[in-house]
């Protein structure tokens, strides 16, 4: 993980040059954010940038080696590394020249920092700079967190700002937010703040002061709707409206909702576990808590009906005008056969 390197670069132990590699823009901006606090005489003025998809990286060797004025060390960020991944020809505007770049990485300046971004999901293991910069670079891996990972990172997150959370609250907490790293910091600066710097973040802090997302709020629908409560039902679904949500997005989402419940039953029944249904499915291992633990969840036959429905409403929404929530609101006043 990301944090093992933040440790060293807050103690620091700042390597020469650094890869960071992925689509999770909060850790490549932590990264940033923490070389230039742990290099003195370093902040945004005189952080150095270069876009490669620009400008070759004969230019960013160049710079690097050039000593600093007035600075021990330079901050030097390559971004859009493009050609750590797999090219396509007709949009190579660049021709970098990666063989000096291999020997540059050899023997790196000593009086420069250097961070190669590279924000794409895969690289080309294939290619020698590839295999060369993952090798003599620190690789800070900017992937999104799931499981128990995020709940750790959560958890750090937390204790970096004076207070503590649970796992069970860190998983209420994913559930309220959804995964994005950069909104859980946010949210979870600003309960740290209300807790003045000390204390637990509860799942009564995270219900009072976070916002829920449209998925949360749909969690919640179906789960009334399922559970035969059909005035919470149409609560939940007139606040969604009144929040300017649609009923062609908010059936589309039920849909995924209910589909996930089917796929937690079937592996539930191969004998699989939380943990085990979770990495199969790709989703954080609290939501299938949830409906494991739900005891009023309609068997998998009656969620394949409910299922037939929303595809019969989907396609009256997507081919009727007028008053389209009146049809999504009469499927939540029917009552659903056990």
């Amino acid at each position: 993980m990301s944090t093992a390197v933040w440790k060293k670069i807050t103690a620091g132990e700042i390597d020469p040059v650094y890869l960071v590699t992925g689509l999770e823009q909060h850790i490549i901006d932590t990264t940033i954010k923490r070389l230039k606090k742990a290099l003195p005489d370093i902040d945004d003025a005189s952080v150095i940038r270069f876009d490669l998809e620009e400008t070759p990286v004969d230019l960013v060797i160049e710079e690097a080696d050039t000593l600093p004025f007035l600075e021990d060390r330079k901050l030097i960020i390559a971004g859009n590394a493009s050609f750590l991944k797999a090219q396509d020809k007709n949009r190579e505007k660049v021709a970098h020249h990666v063989e000096q770049l291999e020997a540059w990485l050899a023997n790196p300046s000593p009086t420069a920092v250097v961070v190669f971004i590279a924000p794409y999901e895969k690289l080309d293991a294939r290619k020698r700079i590839t295999k060369t910069m993952r090798e003599k670079a620190t690789v800070i891996e900017a992937n999104r967190l799931q499981g128990k990972d995020l709940t750790t990172w959560i958890q750090q997150e937390a204790g970096a700002n004076g207070a503590r959370i649970a796992t069970e609250a860190a998983d209420f907490l994913v559930e309220m937010t959804g995964d994005d790293l950069l909104t859980l910091s946010t949210e979870i600066a600003k309960m740290a703040t209300f807790l003045n710097g000390e204390g637990d973040i509860t799942t009564a802090i995270i219900e009072s002061l976070v916002p829920r997302t449209p998925e949360m709020d749909v969690f919640r629908l179906t789960d009334a709707y399922l559970a035969g409560r059909v005035a919470d039902t149409v609560s939940i679904y007139h606040d969604l409206l009144r929040n300017g949500e649609e009923p062609i997005m908010l059936t589309s989402l039920i849909a995924s909702q209910i589909r996930l419940m089917i796929h937690v039953g079937a592996l539930r029944k191969k004998g699989y576990q939380q943990h085990q249904i979770a990495k199969t499915l790709g989703v954080h291992p609290y939501r299938v808590k949830l409906m494991m633990e739900n005891r009023s969840l309609p068997s998998g036959e009656r969620l394949l009906i409910v299922l037939d429905k929303l595809a019969e409403i989907d396609y009256k929404l997507k081919s009727t005008g007028g008053k389209r929530e009146r049809i999504l609101e009469l499927f939540f006043m029917e009552p659903l056969r056990k």
